[in-house]
């Protein structure tokens, strides 16, 4: 496996290296190369280099590190929630998450002028939305099967933060406010400041590793209740860690880039087909593959057309035929 690994890796090296030359204005490989070579070796950065410098540090690679973070999160929450549901179709928004943080976002642009309250709001109702989701199970725990409660308490949920938001629309004030909220729930990374990517990279890469760390885990909970318990396995402290922290990275990679769809859902999948349903085997393969998915995606987005295409609406478009695809063999990967 230790060869997939590597292919991956290096895949997603060369998409950095084509995302960092595609835009505008082109950037040659020989360029970027003397740009990194001046870094490493000179104390100022050539003239010549200067608005490469800007071009890179300013504007391509923020968002390159956003979309490899943001692709991994989705990849690896949509992989461990299917683990631990044992549903193929689970995706990271299954508890609400997505719905409560577009909610969050979607109140803060319609009442207020500030990116940092739209971003803060963003992901402080994502979290509420799964807190709420988890609070409808305990109601109703011990009563039926508490996995099953707690996809219903996630839709509960998810539909009643998505009537809100169609109440923040409806009121919004058509002219100025609901354009900025349409767009903002379709996704974008170009909003991106390298500022924000120095405060959320070390949590959202410690919350990928974290899953990782439980991957392991997630093996056993495809037993039964009473077969995990008997090999020495606590399943309700890995089911908190799990959604404790897919949450987080879900919620963080909303507020940073809003509505993105259909990576925590098609990625999963595909990585099933590589290299099988082992999950110590398929998170890792499912954060490099959603990190090089989502990049794709956004150089797309980019050069597209003339102006700059959501690059949620990219996700659907192509997520698509992609799971029309997979699902012809998930079922001989899933089992």
């Amino acid at each position: 496996m230790k060869n997939i690994y590597i292919k991956l890796f290096l895949l997603l090296l060369i998409t950095v290296f084509l995302s960092l030359s595609l835009g505008k204005y082109p950037i040659s490989f020989e360029q970027i190369i003397n740009y990194i070579q001046e870094l490493l070796f000179s104390n100022e950065i050539d003239e010549n280099l200067q608005m490469i410098d800007n071009i890179i540090v300013e504007i391509r690679l923020p968002r390159v590190i956003a979309a490899i973070l943001i692709g991994a999160a989705y990849a690896v929450s949509g992989a461990s929630f299917q683990a631990m549901f044992i549903n193929p179709l689970v995706s990271p928004g299954i508890l609400g998450v997505l719905s409560g943080s577009a909610f969050g976002a979607a109140l803060a642009i319609a009442f207020f002028d500030s990116w940092f309250l739209t971003q803060l709001f963003s992901f402080s109702f994502g979290v509420l939305a799964v807190i709420f989701a988890i609070f409808i199970t305990m109601i109703y725990q011990n009563r039926a099967n508490n996995s099953l409660i707690l996809i219903l308490g996630g839709i509960i949920s998810g539909s009643t933060f998505s009537t809100l938001l169609s109440i923040v629309k409806f009121t919004a004030d058509p002219y100025e406010k609901l354009p900025s909220i349409v767009y903002w729930l379709m996704g974008s990374l170009s909003y991106i400041e390298l500022n924000q990517i120095v405060l959320v990279s070390i949590p959202m890469l410690l919350g990928v590793l974290t899953l990782i760390g439980v991957s392991k885990y997630l093996n056993i909970l495809s037993f039964s209740e009473e077969e995990a318990k008997s090999m020495g396995v606590n399943t309700k402290l890995i089911r908190t860690i799990v959604i404790i922290v897919a949450t987080f990275i879900s919620a963080i990679s909303v507020c940073l880039a809003g509505m993105i769809g259909w990576i925590g859902l098609i990625i999963p999948h595909f990585a099933r087909l590589l290299v099988g349903a082992n999950n110590q085997v398929l998170l890792p393969t499912c954060a490099l593959l959603g990190a090089i998915f989502l990049l794709i995606v956004d150089n797309f987005s980019r050069m597209l057309f003339e102006f700059e295409v959501p690059i949620g609406i990219l996700t659907s478009i192509i997520g698509i035929p992609i799971f029309i695809f997979v699902l012809k063999s998930s079922k001989k990967a899933l089992q």
